[in-house]
């Protein structure tokens, strides 16, 4: 099974408090780097969470979004500030000390005064458990999604190579045919130059022309990397690292293929793979 590096997920569950939310976005990357973005009380989180995503990834850009939005009709606790109440029983006594005809603060002046009522912060501990079973949820659709990519990207992949392996067939047959034309082509030249033609001087012409035309070993080179390519697509595991690296090697053989050719269709094939395997290496910078 093939999984793309590009993947997307986002996962919402309503608690009696408030919304907690995951998103999981990823793009390619050399390795894997992944980055975290949640609430400062959710710190504590990360570390767990960061090793659930390492075990089911191996590479690609990560980025792991923890939000949570207090419920409008959510209760929530107040507790005073006693360190700000006891500032203010202290300036208060030393007030009427000094003006005894001055009332003390009410109440409801005291509450009202800014800072002295200290919402809670994020309740951490009442969302840790459903946070980690919403990031299990949020990794499922997340991989669901990188391998209906993947799917995509070894559809096309497995395209290119049945083109290119119908080019190679094109190719092979002309072999043959190149040699013999040339052989052909020479005895004229020689018949025109001297009265009888020197077989041994055709011989030594063809052997050197045959061996220089000679593409078969890059022909079944190209036809090995092509079948190891098939068999990494329907594999399982990542395989991002070992298709760059046939199509580094599939590139070498287009390219001596090319610089063999003696004629016109055999460049052109040889120009029509380096194409292909240009769109395939596009396609394998985003495979796992």
């Amino acid at each position: 099974m093939i999984y793309s590096m590009t993947g997307f997920a986002a996962v919402t569950e309503e608690l009696a408090l408030g919304a907690l939310s995951i998103e999981i976005r990823s793009v390619n990357h050399r390795y894997l780097d992944v980055q975290f973005r949640l609430p400062d009380e959710f710190r504590a989180f990360e570390p767990p969470m960061r090793e659930t995503l390492g075990a089911r990834l191996t590479r690609g850009k990560v980025e792991c979004r923890v939000s949570f939005a207090k419920a409008a009709a959510a209760v929530v606790p107040m507790q005073l500030n006693r360190g700000l109440l006891g500032q203010l029983a202290k300036l208060d006594a030393l007030v009427r000390t000094d003006l005894p005809g001055c009332q003390s603060l009410s109440v409801a002046e005291v509450l009202r005064w800014p800072g002295m009522l200290e919402a809670d912060g994020l309740p951490v501990e009442q969302v840790r458990e459903r946070a980690f079973l919403l990031l299990e949820r949020a990794v499922e659709e997340f991989s669901g999604s990188r391998q209906r990519e993947g799917e995509k990207l070894a559809a096309v992949l497995i395209e290119r190579v049945g083109q290119m392996e119908h080019i190679i067939e094109g190719v092979r047959p002309r072999i043959p045919l190149l040699v013999h034309a040339y052989q052909e082509r020479l005895a004229q030249r020689l018949r025109d130059a001297m009265s009888a033609t020197d077989d041994d001087r055709l011989r030594q012409e063809l052997v050197l022309f045959a061996a220089k035309v000679d593409v078969e070993e890059e022909l079944s080179r190209l036809g090995a990397h092509l079948s190891e390519t098939r068999r990494v697509l329907g594999s399982s595991g990542a395989a991002g690292k070992r298709l760059d690296f046939l199509m580094q090697e599939l590139n070498r053989e287009a390219n001596t293929l090319g610089s063999k050719s003696v004629d016109a269709e055999v460049s052109q094939a040889a120009m029509e793979l380096k194409v292909l395997i240009e769109q395939m290496r596009e396609q394998v910078q985003n495979i796992e």
